[in-house]
């Protein structure tokens, strides 16, 4: 099934994100996450491209495969811009189809300083489009409620989001925010910009201070007050930082379905814990 035909069907839609093992991590961690995932009953789980931008022997695929074929939820495979040439995404998509995924987010990527990016393709919109050119797949994109951080504006970034839409993309996920205001805002312009595909809401729970600042600086969301106050109050107690982590993304979520949002994205982070937290709290609305 495509992601796109989740939606419009009058209840918004909840799905996860995980990532594969670092290389010096066993396997069967992810394995053991996901069988946890499968008892809250996401509409699907999509899978991040290989820890540091790479991708070796297709884990993505391998995992989105199992997510598809074994536990029998849709899955979404990421594939990048900057860590593959034509031939690669070739050999990806050939693999992809034979493991029977039939749905990839097409991205850019971060660009990895110590791996020089391919230069076959320099935006998501061309990845999108050469992969619509290549087979029936389900295409999401990603899109950036506070501008993508290279965009000059808001308006240019929005007209590239239209041009990934265009090129092929029947779905987008957003980058995480904190502030739903934001995520409005950014919503009404996508829609007086033309943008009708389902746009997913993407919620990231706060577990940790270092976790948080590390996805500030790479992507440029910002911190509303009572964000900040939070973490400030209990960023020496690990235990009440997660609780309060996970009340905010509840809260975050409960005010996104009442206003209609399409769906929401959950950042898992590979934790049971939290999505099991969160879903708990949130599934009688969706």
């Amino acid at each position: 099934m495509k992601l796109s035909e989740l939606f419009g069907k009058g209840r918004c839609v909840l799905s996860f994100e995980v990532f594969p093992p670092k290389k010096d991590m066993p396997t069967d961690t992810i394995y053991n996450t996901l069988n946890s995932l499968k008892d809250l009953s996401p509409d699907f789980i999509s899978v991040t491209y290989g820890a540091g931008g790479t991708n070796g022997d297709n884990i993505t695929g391998e995992i989105a495969a199992y997510i598809k074929n074994e536990l029998h939820i849709e899955s979404a495979a990421h594939l990048t811009c900057v860590s593959n040439t034509k031939a690669d995404i070739d050999i990806l998509l050939d693999d992809l189809k034979k493991k029977g995924v039939e749905n990839i987010l097409a991205l850019r990527g971060d660009i990895n300083p110590e791996r020089p990016p391919k230069n076959d393709f320099n935006y998501a919109g061309e990845l999108i489009a050469y992969i619509k050119s290549k087979g029936d797949f389900g295409i999401s994109a990603a899109c950036y409620p506070e501008c993508h951080v290279d965009a000059p504006d808001m308006i240019t970034d929005i007209r590239h989001l239209k041009e990934k839409v265009d090129a092929g993309a029947t779905h987008l996920m957003s980058q995480l925010f904190f502030d739903n205001a934001r995520f409005f805002e950014f919503l009404e312009k996508a829609r007086i910009a033309g943008i009708s595909v389902p746009i997913e809401a993407g919620i990231m729970p706060v577990t940790n201070k270092k976790q948080i600042e590390r996805m500030v600086s790479m992507c440029g969301a910002s911190l509303p007050v009572k964000f900040s106050r939070m973490m400030a109050k209990y960023e020496s107690d690990p235990a009440a930082l997660r609780d309060a982590g996970i009340a905010y993304a509840i809260d975050q979520i409960v005010d996104l379905i009442s206003s209609g949002a399409d769906g929401i994205h959950l950042y898992t982070m590979n934790n049971p814990y939290v999505a099991e937290k969160i879903s708990a709290a949130v599934k009688g609305l969706l």
